[in-house]
């Protein structure tokens, strides 16, 4: 299965895995899953670390080389899933995660998530704990 991470998942991946649930280190870890991280989440914690939040309190080289290291698969930002976010519902507003949506859709990946606002968009995200 092709599992793609949103970035505050991929954040607890790589730097804070205590964080995750074990049914969700079990699959992060399962050799059969190809684990990917978009472009859109290091773009994300580029702009959020160097405006300061505390929960982006990383550097994104950091974080870019700590998830290929681990074995992670960076998934592009493709054109068809920007012009896909045009034509999603607003359940929700952020833009790094409706890009993610758009991106699990026309891949199609799993979206693995800690965001509950995201569900509603497709049968392809899963809410973690």
């Amino acid at each position: 299965m092709r599992l793609l991470l949103d970035t505050h998942l991929l954040l607890w991946a790589v730097a804070e895995p205590d964080r995750l649930d074990s049914v969700t280190r079990t699959a992060l870890e399962d050799p059969e899953n190809e684990v990917l991280f978009s472009a859109a989440s290091i773009w994300e914690i580029a702009i959020k670390s160097r405006l300061g939040r505390p929960d982006f309190a990383f550097r994104p080289q950091e974080i870019l080389r700590a998830a290929q290291e681990t074995g992670f698969v960076e998934l592009p930002v493709r054109a068809r899933a920007t012009t896909l976010v045009a034509d999603l519902p607003l359940h929700h507003r952020d833009p790094f995660d409706r890009l993610l949506i758009a991106q699990a859709i026309s891949e199609p990946v799993r979206l693995y998530t800690t965001d509950s606002l995201l569900p509603p968009y497709s049968e392809l995200v899963t809410l973690v704990p």
